[in-house]
């Protein structure tokens, strides 16, 4: 394996999740003020679940230009939006209504529409965005990422559609739409936020090179992965290896 291949993923071992949350408020942060300076505007993706919760809190107090950010997801739930387990209000409730981020850059998933539809519309929504200055992205129990789950699409070919209608996850509720892997793949930068002791075994198979979601998203300039110390200790039942390139 060359040197290139073993850059494409980078592994960034944290003490706790507290040190997790700082790691990824000052990457952010960073990235942000780099857009800002070059191009004028920040397009960042958000991660659903709860480990950027904290992360998403503790940024209402960043001094930054937020009219210059734009707001996207990298998955949704088809429920009402006001429902808590709705990724955009979690995101909403925690901090983008506490930040003066203009409403019409903020684009929440229209999940309520119904998982095709909310794609279709979503699709249009991204039309017209090119590369995504940094995307967050969590990692799943079982691999997952986004609403790109173990046996399902993921849209990782060539000519993949920006979304994608999920329609029987694993996971409640069944009905979800996903950025796919392809989409998420066009970012200058992306970072995946892993914590939480049950996630050990998603890991280790990734570091084994086992073939889940979260290895389909490999921008050209990789991945970082901000992930606590504690999980990057071995298993004691061995993980069957693969031909992963991350280390």
């Amino acid at each position: 394996m060359n040197r290139a291949e073993l850059e494409l993923c980078r592994w960034h071992a944290v003490a706790d999740e507290l040190a997790l949350q700082q790691a990824a408020i000052e990457n952010i942060l960073a990235s942000a003020a780099k857009a800002i300076h070059e191009r004028g505007q920040f397009h960042l993706v958000l991660a659903g679940g709860n480990t950027p919760r904290g992360i998403y809190h503790r940024l209402c107090a960043a001094q930054t230009d937020w009219s210059a950010w734009h707001i996207y997801f990298g998955d949704e739930r088809c429920l009402p939006p006001a429902d808590s387990a709705c990724n955009s209000r979690m995101a909403a409730e925690v901090w983008l209504d506490r930040v003066p981020i203009p409403p019409f850059q903020s684009h929440a998933i229209p999940g309520e529409l119904g998982a095709f539809q909310a794609a279709r519309m979503y699709a249009e929504t991204l039309q017209t965005v090119g590369d995504f200055d940094l995307v967050l992205l969590g990692l799943g129990e079982d691999g997952h990422t986004a609403s790109l789950f173990p046996g399902h699409e993921w849209g990782t070919a060539p000519g993949s559609p920006d979304t994608l209608a999920v329609l029987d996850a694993p996971k409640p509720p069944p009905q979800r739409v996903s950025l796919s892997a392809a989409r998420l793949s066009r970012a200058r930068q992306v970072i995946f936020l892993v914590s939480g002791e049950f996630k050990h075994r998603a890991v280790a198979e990734w570091r084994a090179g086992k073939d889940i979601p979260a290895r389909a998203i490999m921008p050209a300039a990789g991945v970082d992965v901000l992930v606590e110390s504690a999980l990057l200790v071995p298993l004691v039942e061995p993980v069957k290896q693969g031909d992963s390139k991350c280390i």
